[in-house]
């Protein structure tokens, strides 16, 4: 399978779930608005969801794939088997006791770390402290799933755990169909979801667990022991815990200052939601397919191959991500209006919402980059570099956010994380350069160059369009109407784009045919290393 159809594969099952994620937060929206339970909730689902990035997500994608790929590059399906066994009983171990820690603490932790402003109001203090305590175990399944996830991306076998997070949103709509249809109060809604959470992270966990079986391989608990492999593992995955988080890191730290005005952190995720699409149907499908692809070619010794690989993810990164973040840009009001502005979600709410949404368009393709560049240091068994490059975002993260919020509330914050998001793709980018793993390509960047000048025609068309069908955009007319003339222009501005992009330059069909031969190719040598080595 071609590199971009793998791509493909991983961007569209997790289109998929992003689609559901959309309807999922318009009933939130409908059902919550940006009230004081869509606060509470979102505080509470944020913590779980950053140890899930740190400890899950970010550390195992980064460690535990380049260590499982050498595994059965040396000693084949069964020492990969071995290897994981022993992965998994240390893991398990360490989740259960960070679990009963984090719920005897979750008082503390909710007044210090996850919204220091809810202090002065003590009923929604001891309600997020619930709902957290309830979601906190998602961890546990949502860790063993990563790891699954890691051993399926490495044999090859994508759509098992690129579908997997769908259920997550299937089990919270069906949550908030109920509430909506029983006519539950906002904090019995709050409450249905907190346990469609957690009943989610088990059925997550079920169908990797299911993907590893029918992959050939079976994992038999065992008792915990720190075996060379596992230590090596440890060695990479703190750091790269910290890494794999920086999404989560600086929005953790968004959320603690937000917590001081009521509805700004439902705000800003509402607009998370929106620019999660493009990230993560684009940055996910690259992160997932990339650090596999790249720890095969390095350990067959195909270094050019490797570099080659490097230069297309951006490639295709930036052929995707440039347009979206215009589009964002230009279409934040409207794309909010028609998604949101219903029931408990205001006009008002509208505006605050497609602000912070356009400003999260602007450090999109910083945002999906760090998920083409990180690959490049993991595949060396690297983590720490990148590691250092998260803690100068970190920081300026938390200077601008502090410094803007209290002059432009939740844009500030949003600032924050697209300037650190920035900072830290221009890290990697030029530590990359320097150190000569990346190669770099005059060619690419002149079509990065067009590409950028077709971006800005179609966002020019579509400000001239909108204006023009403004009245069609308008919360007053039909649901249908408003959705088919969103559609129309994102129609037009792929059309626009796609066709100018491709007669100056920026793209053309020989280039998207030699990436997928070269991907196949690449596929095929790693193969082939495989094969001799098991017949050594």
């Amino acid at each position: 399978m071609g590199l971009v159809r793998k791509f493909a594969t991983v961007g569209g099952a997790t289109l998929g779930s992003r689609v559901f994620g959309f309807a999922r937060e318009t009933l939130m929206a409908a059902a919550l608005g940006t009230g004081p339970m869509a606060d509470v909730f979102y505080a509470a689902f944020r913590f779980p969801n950053l140890f899930r990035r740190l400890f899950a997500e970010g550390a195992f994608n980064a460690a535990f794939v380049p260590l499982f790929a050498k595994e059965i590059e040396a000693n084949g399906v069964e020492g990969a088997k071995r290897f994981s066994e022993e992965v998994f009983g240390v893991l398990f171990t360490v989740l259960m006791i960070l679990t009963i820690g984090m719920e005897l603490a979750m008082p503390l932790l909710v007044s210090w770390i996850i919204a220091p402003g809810f202090a002065d109001d003590p009923e929604k203090l001891s309600i997020t402290v619930r709902l957290a305590a309830v979601m906190f175990p998602y961890l546990m399944s949502m860790s063993l799933t990563a790891m699954m996830s890691g051993m399926l991306n490495s044999l090859h076998h994508f759509f098992a755990a690129a579908v997997a997070p769908i259920f997550l949103n299937v089990v919270m709509i069906g949550a908030l169909f109920y509430a909506l249809y029983s006519g539950a109060e906002p904090a019995l809604t709050a409450w249905y979801l907190s346990w469609s959470v957690l009943a989610a992270g088990v059925l997550q966990l079920a169908v990797v667990y299911g993907g590893v079986r029918h992959a050939g391989i079976s994992i038999g608990l065992r008792f915990p022991r720190f075996t060379p492999n596992v230590k090596r593992l440890l060695v990479l995955a703190i750091p790269a815990a910290v890494t794999g988080g920086i999404t989560q890191i600086n929005q953790i730290i968004g959320q603690a200052i937000a917590s001081g005005k009521e509805g700004a952190i439902a705000a800003l995720q509402y607009a998370d939601r929106i620019y999660q699409l493009p990230l993560g149907v684009v940055g996910v499908a690259v992160g997932v397919v990339l650090l596999p692809e790249l720890a095969r070619a390095l350990k067959a010794g195909y270094a050019k191959e490797a570099a080659s690989i490097q230069n297309r993810s951006i490639e295709f990164v930036l052929f995707l991500t440039l347009p979206a973040a215009a589009a964002l840009w230009v279409l934040s009001d409207e794309i909010i209006r028609v998604l949101y502005e219903r029931g408990a979600f205001t006009e008002q709410n509208t505006a605050v919402v497609a602000s912070i949404l356009a400003i999260y368009g602007l450090g999109l393709p910083g945002f999906v980059l760090i998920k083409a560049l990180q690959p490049g240091f993991y595949a060396r068994e690297d983590t720490r570099t990148p590691m250092r490059f998260t803690g100068v975002s970190v920081v300026i993260n938390s200077a601008l956010a502090i410094s803007l919020f209290p002059f432009i509330a939740e844009r500030g914050i949003a600032t924050a994380e697209a300037a650190a998001g920035w900072v830290n793709t221009c890290l990697l980018f030029t530590t990359l350069l320097r150190r000569g793993d990346l190669v770099w390509e005059w060619a690419l960047a002149k079509r990065a160059a067009r590409l950028v000048v077709a971006s800005a025609v179609m966002a020019g068309v579509l400000v001239y369009l909108s204006e023009r069908w403004s009245g069609w955009l308008q919360p007053e007319t039909q649901l249908l109407t408003q959705v088919a003339a969103l559609g129309a222009l994102i129609t037009v501005a792929m059309v626009v784009y796609f066709g100018l992009a491709f007669a100056i330059g920026g793209a053309d069909l020989g280039m998207i045919r030699r990436n997928l031969q070269r991907g196949t190719r690449s596929s095929a040598r790693s193969s082939e290393s495989l094969s001799s080595d098991g017949e050594q």
